[in-house]
């Protein structure tokens, strides 16, 4: 009998398999028969794991909102294991969610055809506000937090500035999303960092007591 491991990579193996479809043919493309020989199984297999398309969709936009989250937590790990300022660790974790490389633009492909869907899905509209939630929590812990070590006025409400910068960062994701190549996607995607400099700047306009010697 298989192991839970097994199991869960198969599982894992099947998303993979619709974000690839997704990514490259959109998300009219993806069925169970193409899924399965994506993932090089068997229909029956895939249905094994997932009696419909719309639970195989769902579980792949759990898999894509961890996988972002994932690497969100490892730029706040490095950002205490190297004692970076808060506005530093602000800066890496926004630069996750915009599609500056090819591995970030595919996975910004199928979270919007994701986030199309769930117009009309109650089950993926879940998880799409609910990262959009998390991510506005986690801006807003970082700028109580900046309140604290004084990197951000005491006087600064914590959601109002993570509304700003949420929106900030999502407007240039998109930005960047819609101009992928070419003279003008060079121009901004040039934009992006000073951008996010310049936001982040207004937020946290102090120095970090914390790490000072």
């Amino acid at each position: 009998m298989p192991r839970t491991a097994d199991h869960e990579q198969r599982r894992r193996q099947i998303a993979d398999a619709v974000s690839r479809l997704i990514a490259e043919h959109g998300l009219d493309a993806v069925t169970v028969a193409r899924t399965a020989t994506a993932a090089g199984m068997s229909v029956g297999l895939v249905q094994h794991y997932f009696r419909t398309k719309d639970e195989m969709l769902l579980h792949a936009f759990r898999e894509v909102s961890a996988r972002i989250r994932a690497r969100v937590d490892e730029r706040i790990k490095e950002g205490v294991t190297h004692k970076q300022p808060l506005s530093q660790v602000m800066a890496d974790v926004m630069t996750e969610y915009i599609p500056l490389d090819e591995a970030r633009r595919a996975e910004y492909r199928v979270a919007r055809a994701f986030a199309g869907r769930s117009l009309d899905s109650p089950a993926l509209a879940e998880v799409d506000t609910g990262s959009a939630r998390q991510l506005r929590e986690d801006i807003a812990r970082a700028v109580h937090n900046g309140k604290e070590c004084g990197e951000v006025d005491e006087r600064l409400d914590p959601l109002s500035a993570a509304v700003r910068l949420a929106a900030v960062m999502e407007g240039l994701a998109l930005q960047v999303y819609r101009e992928p190549e070419g003279h003008v996607g060079e121009c901004v995607t040039r934009f992006v960092g000073p951008l996010l400099d310049a936001e982040i700047a207004v937020v946290f306009t102090g120095e970090c007591r914390q790490y000072a010697t």
